[in-house]
């Protein structure tokens, strides 16, 4: 559930390695026993308030790292947005400038013009993440932007849109979708790593530079410009608490990596996101349950 209501725009004017271009939602969770029927009501055992967006979230997770991070989005001028702000602030995340828009929504009604006046934080970074929870003409114009001023390009479509513009491909250093997403933009099924191999063949034949399709505990499927035989990357297996946010996870530590650790290679770059991602799922809730540097092994950094 997006925070809503009149819009406060908001980015990091310090220079930053990884900047985030998209959405900070809240998440109301009810937890239940089983799903109702139609028409039914039953009774929730547990209920919280939590930190959601797909922007945010892989925006945390990069800062937890230890990433210097800047996030561009707009949140509403209401409790919501004010809750976020100082989540925000307690995740390193610095929120920057303030400015009151007097016009309803919030996630969607971040535009190009937010983008301009943004324009240090994108063409100083070395990595800008991009979803498509905002308006996908803004994360397509962050992405040029980013691309004009030889700032990395990781893209993460998701929400998946079937007729996605074809310059999200061309403009993407690093595509990474998860099994449905990959179905969706290539209408192939995807239901296993020989299955993902073949869908990352057509998205890499669209024009990305490297393409990584996540497949939750059966790991990633990886291939690039200069690795084109499409590679399996098995995960370890763990036993899962919640999977949410997970696939968030992995790309934000897959944005610190690429801003920090540019020398490794991209499969050791996925091994140490996965490890990751992977401890994200045996606690309840999203950036909640994302690791900070100091919690994980050194052989990480």
């Amino acid at each position: 559930m997006a925070a809503s209501g009149e819009p406060r725009r908001q980015w990091q004017e310090e220079v930053a390695a990884v900047a985030v271009v998209g959405s900070c939602m809240t998440d109301l969770v009810s937890l239940t026993s089983r799903l109702p029927k139609t028409g039914e009501t039953i009774h929730g055992h547990k209920f919280f308030i939590g930190f959601g967006g797909k922007g945010a979230n892989q925006c945390v997770q990069a800062a937890r790292l230890g990433a210097q991070t800047s996030m561009v989005c707009k949140v509403g001028k209401d409790s919501f947005g004010n809750d976020y702000i100082e989540n925000l602030k307690q995740n390193d995340i610095s929120t920057g400038q303030n400015i009151i828009v007097i016009v309803a929504g919030a996630n969607l009604l971040l535009n190009t013009e937010d983008l301009r006046k943004a324009a240090h934080v994108i063409g100083r970074a070395k990595v800008l993440v991009c979803q498509l929870e905002i308006t996908p003409a803004t994360s397509l114009e962050a992405l040029i932007m980013a691309r004009s001023n030889g700032v990395k390009t990781l893209f993460n479509p998701a929400p998946a849109m079937a007729d996605l513009d074809p310059r999200f491909y061309t403009l993407s250093d690093v595509f990474c979708c998860n099994e449905s997403e990959a179905e969706i933009l290539t209408g192939l099924a995807v239901s296993s790593p020989a299955n993902a191999e073949k869908a990352a063949l057509v998205l890499q034949e669209r024009g990305c530079q490297a393409v990584i399709i996540t497949l939750g505990a059966e790991g990633c499927v990886m291939l690039s410009q200069t690795e084109p035989v499409p590679k399996h990357i098995p995960t370890e297996k763990v036993k899962a608490v919640d999977t949410t946010g997970a696939g968030d996870s992995f790309v934000g530590a897959l944005a610190f990596y690429l801003a920090y650790y540019p020398n490794l290679s991209l499969e050791e770059m996925i091994k140490r996101s996965n490890y990751i991602a992977a401890v994200s799922v045996q606690a309840v809730g999203t950036q909640s349950s994302y690791p900070y540097k100091k919690d994980l092994p050194l052989t990480l950094f």
